[in-house]
């Protein structure tokens, strides 16, 4: 499944129009205020440019836009973290990201501890495996838990109580000269059902930000906290892999 590129180069901030309310009865497995991921099999998630981090390095919150296919805004995602965090410890910090809806009431909340992601040896394992809890209506509804594994990136998806769901699987090599990056959305099986992409932003916007450009695509009948799980996937791959820090890039 493709989804439609980005604008090339550093655009200005473009404003999404809403996307309508859903008008139908909410089932009892979704959380109130996720009845958009109902009907979707798709998701954009579009990082903010801001523009005096990237003049200055001064690490500030990160910023989200969730859009459908269509292109119509149907979350908004926001950074809460201190300033010192952000400062000391870059791509590394601790953070909550608030879901909240056009009304500007949070819908679903990602947790990620703080977790030392250096690496330990020339692999992909850590020094601490990555986790983020995701919450709804105050109560957990997933987990995700990276894996150990010493080749390529491997993440469990897991529903509240820990077990595993789906996987995410990532590419050995995560750096791409112009190109975009596919995590796949596996079954326990191993069958691939959706992905994760990091999308080529542009040669100037790649350059000289960190913001970054998401798809996330998952089966039509996936169970809304699954979908919701597999859209905080993005946050966490982002902050992992293509979250850099200025300051220390100059």
């Amino acid at each position: 499944m493709s989804y439609p590129p980005p604008p090339p180069g550093m655009p200005m901030q473009q404003q999404a129009a809403w996307a309508p309310p859903p008008q139908m009865e909410r089932p009892s497995n979704c959380p109130p205020g996720l009845e958009y991921l109902l009907h979707v099999d798709q998701l954009l998630v579009k990082q903010q440019v801001e523009l005096f981090e990237a003049f200055t390095g001064f690490e500030t919150s990160n910023k989200y836009k969730i859009l459908n296919s269509m292109g119509q805004q149907v979350f908004f995602a926001g950074e809460k973290s201190d300033c010192c965090t952000r400062q000391c410890c870059g791509p590394l910090r601790s953070f909550e990201m608030a879901i909240t809806d056009n009304m500007g009431q949070e819908v679903a909340r990602f947790e990620r501890p703080f977790n030392c992601t250096c690496r330990c040896c020339l692999c992909y394992l850590p020094c601490q495996l990555q986790e983020m809890d995701i919450l709804a209506s105050g109560q957990v509804v997933g987990k995700i838990k990276q894996r150990a594994d010493c080749t390529e990136p491997v993440f469990s998806i897991c529903d509240a109580s820990g077990e595993e769901i789906l996987k995410v699987k990532g590419p050995v090599c995560v750096i791409s000269c112009c190109g975009d990056i596919d995590f796949e959305v596996l079954t326990k099986d191993g069958q691939q059902i959706g992905k994760v992409t990091k999308q080529w932003s542009g040669l100037v916007r790649e350059a000289y930000t960190d913001a970054d450009n998401f798809g996330v695509s998952f089966p039509m009948d996936l169970d809304v906290r699954v979908k919701l799980t597999l859209m905080a996937m993005v946050f966490l791959i982002d902050f992992m892999f293509f979250e850099t820090n200025q300051q220390n890039n100059d």
